[in-house]
């Protein structure tokens, strides 16, 4: 009789176990979409949270474009981040406490805006309330028109090419491998958004302006060097791209 009840036991134990996994998952972000008044560049907006509770401010901008965040919390530990397009979880920007964050946008989308309290405080179940001032200033860097530079049948993208790389800086291996690389042409000057398939890690964005590099969606800053006509831009986590100029401008 024993024999048959332990297994059981095991069975309803591990089922128990799972649903307490289940049940400890925080709950997935809500989203809200940020409007600007008629000829404003900003949005003020009030909010509050509750233990592990988590609020997506989305906005539209585009590349060159800068975002401009500020909060202004009642509870200190509430913190936000700055996702890029396309982004579930990567943040461009992390606060860490900082109430405020101003950069250069690289892309062209949704940009959200996550606020949220620090993990150790809302596992308490504390709760804060908020004020949060979210701008977009600037003119976009539109992308050149398909009648001017075509694009790739299917695509977004004025080209596409393959560029060394090193995609994962966790990689023990530092050799740069082969990334597939598109560009969103925005002059003829140089001006571009250049997309490098990163793999699991998602997409990296860099934003050139005249042939520089000036923004990427990276939460590290990056580092430019000139080698010949190809620009190198790494972080200090050991990510590395090799992009050449006849990808930015064409020619």
């Amino acid at each position: 009789m024993r024999l048959l009840i332990r297994p059981c036991l095991v069975v309803a134990l591990g089922a128990l176990s799972l649903a307490s996994t289940a049940i400890a998952q925080p709950p997935p972000p809500k989203a809200e979409r940020v409007a600007f008044a008629a000829g404003a560049s900003s949005a003020a907006i009030k909010g509050q949270l509750k233990g592990d509770e988590t609020i997506d401010y989305v906005v539209k901008a585009a590349a060159g474009q800068t975002i401009t965040v500020t909060l202004a919390p009642t509870n200190k530990s509430t913190s936000f981040n700055v996702l890029p397009p396309g982004s579930a979880d990567a943040a461009m920007y992390v606060s860490d406490g900082a109430a405020s964050y101003k950069g250069r946008l690289p892309a062209d989308g949704d940009y959200k805006v996550r606020v949220y309290l620090i993990r150790a405080i809302a596992r308490r179940g504390a709760a804060t309330s908020y004020a949060l001032t979210i701008g977009v200033t600037g003119a976009p860097l539109r992308p050149l028109a398909s009648s001017a530079d075509a694009l790739v049948p299917g695509t977004h993208r004025h080209a596409e090419a393959s560029i060394p790389c090193v995609a994962n800086p966790y990689d023990t291996d530092k050799t740069p491998k082969p990334c597939k690389a598109g560009v969103i042409r925005r002059g003829r000057d140089g001006t571009a958004t250049v997309e490098i398939e990163l793999g699991t890690a998602g997409v990296r964005n860099i934003l050139f302006e005249k042939g520089k590099p000036t923004a990427s969606d990276a939460s590290e800053a990056m580092s430019v060097e000139r080698k010949g006509d190809t620009t190198i831009v790494t972080f200090p986590s050991g990510e590395r791209h090799e992009i050449p100029d006849a990808l930015v401008t064409g020619g």
